[in-house]
């Protein structure tokens, strides 16, 4: 398939309009798509997954539901970040929480999480990660 194919430019869109909605907290629009059978862990070209966009943008609720759907929490991008350590690196401490909670390993991925936390002097997530 082409992206010249008018069903793979519909693809791209769709894709590009699901990324978007993961970095913007739009719930609404991702939930429609992850219940009618898009993959939970649908990847970018960059290698960044549904659940690291809205882990990276700060939206736990999107991260509660994508980690509900079978998302990989310590599935890392294309430069060996895990969504865990993108909230961190970021500072959203309940969607760290959440990962961490879920699993998510925070000596994963480069930097690990647990290295940003004490980069950024976010003690109580180097506190969370023991």
């Amino acid at each position: 398939m082409s992206q010249d194919d008018p069903g793979a430019e519909a693809a791209f869109a769709l894709a590009a309009t699901l990324f978007d909605a993961a970095r913007q907290g739009d719930a609404a629009t991702l939930t429609r798509y992850l219940d009618a059978g898009v993959p939970a862990d649908l990847t970018n070209a960059a290698g960044d997954t549904l659940l690291m966009l809205s882990a990276y943008n700060g939206h736990p609720a999107l991260v509660r539901d994508l980690v509900a759907r079978g998302a990989d929490v310590n599935r890392v991008n294309d430069r060996g970040q895990t969504p865990l350590a993108g909230a961190v690196f970021k500072g959203h401490t309940s969607t760290a929480q959440i990962l961490h909670a879920a699993g998510a390993d925070p000596d994963a991925g480069t930097p690990t999480a647990r290295a940003a936390a004490e980069m950024f002097g976010r003690s109580e997530l180097s506190d969370l990660f023991g």
